[in-house]
């Protein structure tokens, strides 16, 4: 890879990094006020549970947060693998791209549990 294009993908990197922190901020803002509001209300956690089976709303306002972190995550351990670890790029990239995988996949799937439990 030529210096000017690693330089680009380092930019890029860090855009999708910053991109993605200010989506994970939005979703732990309304995830948490939403549990505040729901606990505060006297909602049982088999309460809620009923109300988010079949809910398309919550469906993709989780699955947005997922992605934020399968996006967010590997971008940081990536950058951790190679200043702390002294990995190499390509492994310290394969590491990282793996474990976005791993949460985007298993996110997903917690998410689609949820939502169509007792289907």
């Amino acid at each position: 890879m030529s210096a000017r294009a690693d330089v680009l993908a380092q930019a890029r990197r860090w855009y999708w990094q910053r991109v993605s922190a200010m989506v994970l901020a939005l979703c732990v803002l309304v995830h948490l006020v939403t549990m505040i509001v729901a606990a505060r209300g006297g909602l049982s956690a088999a309460e809620i549970f009923s109300r988010t089976q079949g809910n398309w709303a919550f469906a993709a306002f989780y699955a947005v947060f997922v992605l934020a972190c399968a996006v967010h995550v590997p971008i940081g351990l990536a950058a951790i693998a190679r200043e702390w670890w002294q990995w190499g790029e390509r492994f310290s990239l394969l590491l990282a791209r793996g474990a976005g995988l791993l949460l985007l996949v298993l996110g997903l799937r917690a998410v689609w549990a949820v939502f169509a439990a007792g289907s």
